[in-house]
């Protein structure tokens, strides 16, 4: 029987969280607080002292009586109290048939979750027909030297590296809320620069818990010149991985490329907190873009990042498609399809929402 703890419950979900293997601030029961886009639930099936856990969030579909779960920003997927690769096949099993008794009860027609690349879930899922190959991001291994990890950068990349230092360049590590302020206008210029959907325009008080949560690692880091801030970034620091979670140049400085700077300076950060890997992510919608590209050139090692996209219920989820006027042959990366919004006016292509 699958146990659902929510956020009202915070000792059990920090409990479950604390107690696993392996996990990210991902899970953790203070970050699943900053996301308002549904019920975040803590799904965990027990047997004996074994347990999984997959952090969701249960979301209403418009106009009908269904639901579906997703997962937050960032890469979460499934945890379990002992390392993946032990756990009893029996375990899965069962926690398999109580996951699925859960969503037919509960009206869910499908389930979406990043998934972790540095953790290996796939196990935990794998019976599910669900596991989508999304593509690849890019991580820097901090137990190399230093020496050696800058051998790896392109060297475009290391001369703009080089020229930052001759020019003084500067990090400054605060949670200032003057400094807050100054990076969230930053990040919003980057948005608007790109023409980024709603989802990624986070409120206030989003960056105000990242940066003062006391169940994770969470810093600000801004680049400077003189006493001028260039570029910023939010890192945080999870059982030895780092992960770069939000970056932002402004427009003035872009073709100074303070952020090569800035990625440069947390290996060094990373090496000093004794951490193991530096994730970069992948490129926009993990294709091998510009931007992939551009992360590429501090690192050759790629993992492969996958997704959970399973259908609970084919025929609403068929239906629901339908409703929306999409046509089912329309070749998008995008789950469910029927939370895929057609905006041509606006982009003259598809704006997805989640």
């Amino acid at each position: 029987m699958i146990k659902t703890v929510t956020l009202s419950q915070k000792e059990d979900w920090d409990f479950y969280v604390q107690n696993s293997f392996i996990h990210d601030f991902y899970h953790t029961w203070q970050y699943h607080t900053l996301d308002k886009s549904g019920v975040a639930l803590l799904l965990v099936y027990e047997e004996d002292n074994a347990y999984i856990a997959f952090p969701l969030l249960k979301r209403e579909i418009p106009d009908s009586p269904f639901f579906d779960l997703c997962s937050v920003y960032g890469y979460p997927g499934p945890i379990a109290n002992v390392e993946i690769q032990y756990i009893k096949e029996e375990l899965i099993q069962n926690f398999k048939n109580s996951f699925l008794n859960y969503l037919r009860e509960e009206k869910i027609v499908s389930v979406f979750s990043r998934l972790h690349p540095f953790f290996s879930q796939d196990r935990l899922i794998s019976d599910f027909d669900g596991i989508h190959n999304n593509g690849q991001t890019v991580a820097i291994d901090l137990s190399l030297p230093i020496e050696v990890q800058r051998k790896k950068y392109k060297s475009d990349t290391f001369r703009s590296i080089k020229k930052s230092w001759k020019k003084g360049f500067w990090i400054k590590e605060t949670k200032e809320i003057e400094d807050v302020d100054i990076f969230i206008e930053i990040y919003k210029e980057n948005m608007q620069r790109i023409h980024s959907t709603e989802y990624y325009l986070f409120d206030r008080q989003y960056f105000l818990g990242l940066i003062n949560s006391e169940e994770f690692d969470c810093r600000l880091l801004l680049v400077c010149a003189e006493n001028e801030v260039m570029c910023g970034t939010l890192i945080i620091l999870t059982h030895g991985i780092i992960q770069g979670h939000l970056i932002a140049t402004k427009n003035a400085y872009l073709r100074e490329s303070p952020a090569k700077f800035l990625v440069d300076g947390i290996s060094v950060i990373g090496r000093n907190e004794g951490m193991k890997y530096m994730n970069l992510g992948g490129g926009l919608g993990f294709k091998k873009d510009s931007l992939f590209q551009w992360k590429s050139s501090f690192s050759d090692l790629f993992l492969d990042y996958k997704s959970f996209r399973f259908i609970v219920n084919p025929s609403a989820y068929k239906a629901l498609v339908d409703k929306t006027g999409l046509s089912k042959h329309i070749n998008i990366d995008f789950f469910p399809l029927y939370r895929a919004v057609l905006n041509f006016m606006t982009y003259g292509c598809f704006h997805l929402i989640v």
